[in-house]
């Protein structure tokens, strides 16, 4: 199907959902969003997108609805309530769940999905907004294979996609990828502590550490944000302690400890707790000052 003829709804267009959108739009496709905010939906309007009124009425008639909403609950609820989009959908059009959810509601939605002859894809994305503006998101699909290649089009605009298993298999590897991102984020922010209070420039820390052993895009952008102080959210703060304790609670439905997760999640949940929850992830290097406030020595030894 050409990109002109393939009509496309995004449910949820937030830090992510709306630069995805614009994206879409921009390569042709004709798209249709709704959000719970209104005004963030019509803001893309600059792209020729059209405001549906309901997640059910952007649904209607689209062959392809993306969904980028904040958690699990709220899919669940969107798609599969009272007048929900699942049931709104036309019997052959693919339905692309591309939020961080529990891989149980990812398995859940694509039985409900797939029991009423759509296609399914659990689709979640690793970039944040930059990737997602820019087109260069990390997209891990699950699903089946047929159904993930269907898409390559639409995915080919918003990054680099992977088929990497039945459905589920999409979220549990967004729930290995947060996993990686939060605990690099929290050693990023030990790190720059560490040289702030042994009283070197973090900044420089930074610089000297670029093309190293630690060097990362996590470092590279998270430790930017740290050592110039700029937390506005690309990935809030609530979101990562909501994946965090996702990827725990699997975990321990297969029997299994993550001692260095179980760590990096109590410090999530005490920013959150602190009232910081609203700031980007790499807002947590503020926890590690609150931690260390008591315990502030004229020199290091």
């Amino acid at each position: 199907m050409a990109n002109r003829a393939k009509r496309i709804a995004v449910i949820g267009t937030g830090i992510m959902g709306g630069p995805m959108a614009g994206r879409l739009a921009d390569a042709g496709y004709p798209v249709t969003v709704w959000n719970r905010t209104r005004d963030k939906a019509d803001a893309l309007s600059c792209h020729g997108i059209g405001t549906a009124a309901t997640a059910a009425e952007a649904a209607t008639g689209a062959d392809v609805v993306i969904v980028m909403l904040s958690s699990g609950p709220v899919c669940e609820d969107v798609l599969l309530g009272s007048g929900g989009a699942v049931a709104a959908m036309k019997s052959g059009a693919a339905l692309v769940v591309m939020s961080s959810i529990p891989v149980e509601t990812a398995v859940l939605i694509g039985e409900r999905a797939t029991g009423r002859g759509l296609a399914y894809s659990d689709a979640p994305v690793s970039g944040g907004e930059k990737g997602a503006r820019e087109g260069t998101l990390a997209i891990m699909a699950g699903g089946t294979a047929a159904d993930v290649a269907a898409l390559s089009d639409v995915f080919a605009c918003l990054g680099r996609v992977t088929h990497v298993g039945p459905a589920g298999s999409g979220a549990l590897t967004k729930l290995a990828n947060q996993l990686i991102v939060a605990s690099t984020i929290c050693a990023v922010a030990e790190a720059l502590t560490l040289a702030e209070r042994g009283g070197a420039d973090p900044a420089r820390v930074r610089e000297a550490l670029l093309g190293g052993f630690a060097d990362s895009t996590v470092f590279r952008q998270h430790g930017l944000k740290m050592v110039t102080g700029d937390f506005r959210p690309g990935g809030p703060a609530k979101y990562q302690v909501k994946d965090t304790s996702t990827a725990l609670a699997f975990a321990q439905s297969c029997g299994l400890r993550l001692p260095v997760g179980e760590e990096v999640d109590r410090l999530y949940q005490a920013m959150v707790d602190n009232g910081d929850g609203d700031l980007d992830h790499s807002g947590i290097i503020l926890e590690l000052r609150r931690m260390n406030e008591t315990a502030k020595p004229t020199a290091c030894a």
